[in-house]
């Protein structure tokens, strides 16, 4: 299973939208994974005809988004259960707090910061957060995540710029 993996898109914002490379990304996955910042419903709908779409609610997001969308998201993904969630909280403890919040979860994807991070754990619990496509907000790249769901979950990150 190949999940695409965007947070924090924040669209529409004047001309920006997603990029090309990331738009060939989400339709050839499997799964969208979106983990908040949608901002408008009219986002998240044209994810939708992309492609199937696992999106949780941002803190920016219009009261439509934020009523459509529940504020955790779990998903099966083959033999793995990936939780998703918006904002992870100070970087901090990050790990163990998401471990503690979802013990069902063999990973954990989130958003919010803007900042590209993988990391996992010696017992192979994973957090991850793709970044943003559209606002990068002082990072080198916009960029996007890629998970591939088999015997172990691989993510990636991409940069697409």
């Amino acid at each position: 299973m190949q999940i695409a993996i965007i947070s924090d898109t924040h669209l529409p914002r004047g001309t920006r939208t997603l990029p090309a490379a990331c738009v060939e990304r989400l339709k050839a996955a499997d799964l969208i994974v979106h983990a908040g910042d949608f901002s408008r419903m009219l986002v998240l709908q044209e994810l939708r005809a992309l492609n199937r779409v696992i999106g949780v609610r941002g803190n920016v997001d219009a009261a439509d988004v934020r009523a459509a969308l529940p504020e955790t998201a779990l998903l099966n993904a083959g033999e793995h259960r990936i939780a998703v969630i918006h904002d992870a909280g100070l970087a901090g403890g990050r790990m163990q707090r998401l471990r503690v919040r979802f013990p069902e979860a063999d990973a954990v994807i989130f958003g919010h910061s803007h900042i590209p991070l993988h990391e996992r754990a010696a017992d192979g619990f994973q957090i991850f957060n793709p970044g943003s496509p559209t606002d990068r907000r002082g990072q080198p790249h916009h960029t996007m995540g890629l998970c591939q769901a088999g015997r172990e979950l691989r993510f990636q990150l991409v940069e697409l710029d």
